[in-house]
């Protein structure tokens, strides 16, 4: 970690940027900018005969214009494609082939988007941000773009710092956009704080250098695109993949949320029963880990009659749903409930209890590929003894829990190499086990909040609660982070988590199981049996 934060690091100062740290506007920034500069590049093939490479939603957008003025953003990319064009002055149309002129095409394009669409603030940098001012940390929001007020009132979040500077101030005041140092010093000058003890989140590589050059005492690096290594190159004391994975304690100061360090989840029942007593609550659990015990054997994780039991008087009181790795059919094998939601192959494969809103599959162009790498796996790893190749629909598990530990390095090598020959195919990690998975922009966090926007419970009248033991159940914990309910089931495990409490063991999961309908409204009396728990 950061010397500042292995220190305790307490902050006279935090400064946020906004894009990629507060409001989740990357998407929208990257569509208006692919669209204004493909229709560019567009018109100069047809006009000049030029072959130029379209622009790269991702590498493009972090390497050229994240971070900076739209007006530099359109000089660093137009350099790349070896393309000088006149400056033009700022009142410059949106037809005129100049430097401002493209500015404001740009501008444009992302108002259209921003008028169409709702702007979401980061959960984990909300709940860092409420970490923050019950300590009386004072914080700010910067940003180059001269929308930044409008995204944040769109977000809803305009009122939660005590500065904001955005890119209209930064040119009155005549002050150079990063990776100067200028916009970030200012912002901690209006909060009377000396750059020293101030800490600075940034997602921008850009941003990153400004902070460092301004002396600031803590930079983080914010993982949503750029890379680690590209954030730490550039001088980021710590990179997290989201502000979720950090707190700030009274006393101890800026810190990473560990398993070791969270508190018993039962050991908080009075806790839980305040944030659940008055709010719809949808429950969420992950399969294997949480609900039955890690098991040399895969294909005996079989679900206890006990926690079976548990679960189904649960399902009575609210929605519940469990989120596993596991194919869809075999899920509803082991599970053997028809009142509950499941959601298979990390929520790729969703099944509700007999109501089409709440089902769907996503993610059928990839089977093919699958069904080749599938092939590739068996085929290579067949002299390997103690691998199992496990192929679900849309995924596909190499177990190597029982692989002799001189050999995982080969079953690792053979993952990577049938990769390289799948490029629409990524690697995902679990406990001794390798998961390939499409290439695609879903995940448990994400299928969480389709099948809450399914139920009608993605508002603020709600509460979904989650609990999971695997790294991928953290892409559910970052998506939940300040508005719901975050358990990690630790084992005997320590890492760095995105939860708000732990529990110790499948064990204490039934135990909790069993407590939380007393916690919810309008749950039937304690036993009345259920009618739906099926024998396997």
């Amino acid at each position: 970690m950061a010397r500042g934060v292995t220190r305790g690091f307490m902050p006279a100062a935090v400064l946020f940027d906004m894009d990629g740290v507060v409001t989740d506007t990357a998407r929208a920034h990257a569509a208006a900018w692919k669209r204004l500069f493909d229709e560019f590049l567009q018109d100069r093939a047809q006009c000049c005969g030029e072959e130029l490479r379209p622009f790269d939603s991702t590498l493009d957008y972090t390497r050229y214009v994240d971070g900076k003025p739209r007006s530099g953003g359109v000089v660093s990319f137009l350099r790349s494609r070896g393309i000088k064009l006149p400056c033009g002055t700022p009142d410059d149309g949106t037809d005129r082939e100049t430097v401002w002129g493209l500015s404001n095409r740009k501008d444009r394009y992302f108002h259209a988007w921003l008028d169409a669409h709702r702007v979401r603030a980061f959960p984990g940098t909300l709940r860092f941000i409420g970490e923050l001012q019950a300590i009386g940390i004072p914080t700010a929001v910067f940003s180059a773009s001269r929308n930044a007020e409008a995204v944040l009132r769109n977000a809803g979040v305009l009122e939660l710092f005590d500065a904001t500077l955005d890119g209209a101030e930064l040119a009155r005041l005549g002050l150079p956009g990063k990776p100067a140092p200028d916009m970030l010093l200012e912002a901690a000058r209006r909060l009377d704080a000396p750059p020293a003890d101030t800490v600075v989140f940034e997602d921008a590589i850009a941003g990153v250098r400004a902070g460092v050059s301004g002396g600031f005492g803590l930079v983080v690096g914010v993982d949503r695109g750029a890379g680690r290594d590209a954030l730490k190159e550039a001088g980021a004391h710590l990179v997290v993949r989201d502000l979720s994975e950090l707190r700030c304690v009274p006393g101890k100061g800026l810190e990473r949320r560990q398993l070791a360090t969270l508190p018993s989840a039962l050991g908080r029942q009075n806790e839980l029963r305040g944030r659940l007593a008055v709010k719809q609550a949808a429950v969420f659990l992950d399969y294997d880990g949480t609900l039955t015990p890690i098991v040399e054997d895969h294909t005996r994780a079989y679900l206890p009659e006990s926690m079976r039991a548990a679960v189904a008087r649960l399902a009575r009181c609210c929605p519940v749903t469990i989120v596993s790795g596991r194919d869809l059919n075999r899920l509803r094998e082991l599970v053997a409930l028809d009142s509950v939601i499941l959601a298979g192959s990390h929520g790729f494969q969703i099944a509700g209890p007999g109501s089409a809103e709440t089902s769907m599959e996503k993610g059928t162009e990839f089977l093919p590929m699958l069904d080749e790498a599938e092939q590739q796996l068996r085929r290579r790893l067949a002299g390997i003894t103690g691998h199992d190749v496990e192929r679900k629909r849309f995924s596909i598990a190499v177990h190597f829990r029982r692989v002799a530990k001189g050999d995982v390095s080969a079953v690792r090598a053979v993952v990577d190499d049938v990769l390289d020959a799948q490029p629409q195919l990524r690697l995902g990690h679990g406990k001794k086990v390798l998961e390939i998975r499409p290439d695609l922009t879903w995940d448990k966090g994400r299928a969480v909040q389709w099948i809450l926007s399914r139920q009608g419970l993605d508002r603020a009248g709600a509460v979904p609660l989650y609990i999971g033991d695997d790294l991928t159940d953290e892409d559910a914990f970052r998506v939940l982070a300040g508005w719901g309910v975050c358990i990690a089931v630790r084992h005997d495990e320590d890492r760095q988590t995105a939860a708000d409490y732990t529990l110790r063991d499948v064990e204490e999961v039934r135990q909790l199981l069993k407590a939380l309908p007393a916690m919810l409204e309008g749950c039937p009396p304690d036993g009345e049996e259920s009618d739906d728990v099926e024998r396997a």
